[in-house]
């Protein structure tokens, strides 16, 4: 007789430290709009969601909130990850689909738990008056008002 073995449990969900590993190297040489090191921005947003009194699982989907969105990860890496499904959902909450109408995208973010948290965190560093002092009026103009109009839809 062979001895029965238990089932293969599912290894343990990624750590935030692993969690921000990953993104990191996800986004290794990316620069955001004002060509700083994009590892930047997703420090900020995760700090933004822990000092706004997020969770762990707010922060682990803060770090990784643009990495489908920047094809840095696919989505099929993100189904497969060993995160807890709630992380996964507020990172395809917060992913910006192709042609999606900005009601559309904020009505999905308000109905996944804890993806508003995320991209509050998210605008606040998008809309920092030093990152926006460095970009051309126009391009200024005009992020400044995109990121108010999703402020408002979401109620912040």
């Amino acid at each position: 007789m062979t001895e029965a073995h238990p089932p293969s449990s599912p290894p343990p969900p990624l750590t935030l430290a692993e969690v921000e590993a990953l993104a990191r190297a996800a986004h290794e040489g990316q620069t955001d709009k004002a060509g700083r090191p994009y590892a930047e921005h997703l420090a900020a947003v995760a700090e933004g969601v822990r000092a706004r009194g997020g969770s762990a699982e707010q922060q682990a989907a803060a770090w990784l909130h643009d990495a489908v969105e920047d094809d840095a990860l696919s989505h099929e890496w993100l189904e497969r990850a060993a995160l807890p499904r709630s992380v996964k959902d507020m990172v395809l909450a917060v992913t910006k689909r192709a042609d999606e109408p900005v009601e559309e995208y904020t009505a999905r973010i308000l109905a996944t738990p804890g993806a508003r948290l995320v991209k509050e965190a998210d605008l606040a560093h998008n809309a920092d008056p030093d990152r926006l002092s460095v970009l051309d009026e126009a391009t200024r103009t005009r992020l400044t008002a995109k990121y108010a109009r999703v402020r408002s839809l979401l109620g912040l």
